[in-house]
């Protein structure tokens, strides 16, 4: 029997609905929601418990198969930047190329190159030890200092892969990681500008209560400055030229090269050479680190995978263009839902998934199914993740402990940021769809 419209609308509301209430009042893992909104929405349309566990492996297996490398070449890239101090060296020389009368610039720029293979977690708990000994040096607010930082770090989180939540709803909606790599980066930089402005202008108004105690300036490894630069700018330039080549005849070896699996290698191999003590349990332990870490990734961005091709079988497209003009709104309502859902629940990644996994089906209503099209939408997808960041986002909280802020100044400013990098985005992809649609 068919389903209506408004049937489907429901089932998807319900796992939709789902997802929030146990991610975030339960504070069940994404896996698990994504899992049983499959069943959610499967059942809703009538589908039989074989025909919603048929859909969920394929989906799964087919957004591993794509992305699975990528997610773990690109965090174990980033484990061994933390472990070997790499970080802590780039963020010196940026400090020192800029000046400490443009600190927190200098921050929101380390925050933007270091975050590039770092998830924005993990580059702002390495990073926080130097960002507050800058702050005292400098005399800037560490509100100002800590926002920039967070800004930087979580502009690339939002928009770019390796990044699990960007890399996923590639893989859902079919974007190149590649080129989506390249024009994240110049779509990125805009809004992270917002952001670290947001710090500076409202940063220095409002009084702070921040640890007082002193902290020991991290000491920074031996590391030459363009050793700790070489494993993020050479697979960002492999997948730029990979991205390009086949334009031009006789490229095939550099369209392998700019493969992201191979240029992450590359990267991951440049990474090693950082550190020339390498000991047999260390390295273990970083690679089981980055596995781990990895694993935890790979189980909801498949899950999400597997919610996007049981909402496949519903028809959902057909159903949208049928019954509403989706059509003017373009890369609006893929902002607009991932916004919503980053809003309730909190977490950019499961919001860009669930989004995507939505969002994949009426690419064709929404005049989004071109190869700019898509591209496009993972943009604005990535813009509507990015705000609004608040109490219920754990990055939040990791940028309020690790600076001793409170939560009243964080709301002011760091989320307020959030809500005007989001929009800067959406305005920058809007503009370029105006241009290359």
């Amino acid at each position: 029997m068919a389903t209506s419209f408004l049937q489907v609308l429901l089932s998807l509301a319900a796992g939709i609905g789902l997802i929030v209430l146990l991610t975030v009042k339960f504070r069940v893992h994404a896996f698990f929601a994504l899992f049983l909104a499959c069943f959610v929405v499967g059942l809703g349309v009538q589908l039989s418990v074989a025909e919603i566990v048929t859909a969920m492996k394929e989906g799964f297996g087919h957004i591993l198969k794509n992305l699975g490398f990528v997610i773990m070449l690109g965090t174990m890239l980033g484990v061994i930047l933390e472990h070997t101090g790499s970080t802590r060296v780039m963020a010196a020389f940026i400090l020192k190329l800029v000046g400490e009368k443009n600190a927190a610039a200098a921050m929101g720029i380390t925050g933007f190159i270091v975050g590039l293979p770092i998830f924005c977690d993990s580059g702002y708990i390495v990073l926080s030890g130097l960002n507050k000994s800058v702050a005292r040096r400098s005399g800037i607010s560490l509100l100002v200092m800590s926002v920039s930082l967070a800004s930087g770090l979580y502009a690339v989180h939002c928009l770019i892969p390796p990044h699990p939540g960007a890399t996923a709803a590639a893989g859902i909606i079919g974007a190149d990681i590649g080129k989506l790599i390249l024009i994240g980066i110049l779509v990125a930089v805009p809004a992270a500008v917002v952001g670290c402005w947001w710090a500076a202008h409202m940063g220095k108004k409002i009084p702070v209560t921040a640890m007082d105690e002193e902290e020991e300036t991290p000491v920074l490894p031996d590391i030459p400055v363009w050793k700790a630069f070489l494993p993020v700018i050479v697979p960002i330039i492999l997948i730029g030229v990979g991205a390009f080549s086949d334009l031009q005849k006789g490229a095939a070896f550099l369209h392998v090269l700019g493969d992201p699996v191979i240029a992450l290698s590359i990267g991951v191999i440049l990474a090693f050479f950082t550190s020339t003590s390498w000991h047999r349990d260390a390295l273990s332990n970083l690679m089981q680190e980055a596995a781990e870490k990895a694993g935890s990734i790979l189980v909801i961005i498949g899950a999400g995978g597997a919610f996007g091709a049981v909402l496949a079988t519903t028809k959902l497209g057909d159903h949208f263009s049928s019954s509403l003009s989706l059509g003017n709104l373009g890369i609006i309502f893929p902002f607009l839902l991932a916004f919503i859902l980053k809003t309730a629940q909190g977490s950019s990644t499961v919001a860009i998934i669930t989004a995507a996994s939505i969002i994949h089906p009426l690419l064709p209503a929404l005049g989004l199914d071109s190869d700019m099209g898509k591209l496009l939408c993972m943009l604005a997808l990535g813009g509507g993740s990015m705000m609004i960041s608040h109490a219920n986002d754990a990055y939040f909280w990791v940028i309020s402990k690790f600076s001793g802020l409170d939560m009243k100044p964080m709301l002011k400013v760091y989320s307020m940021a959030t809500l005007f990098m989001g929009l800067t985005t959406l305005v920058i992809v809007y503009i370029l769809s105006l241009l290359l649609l």
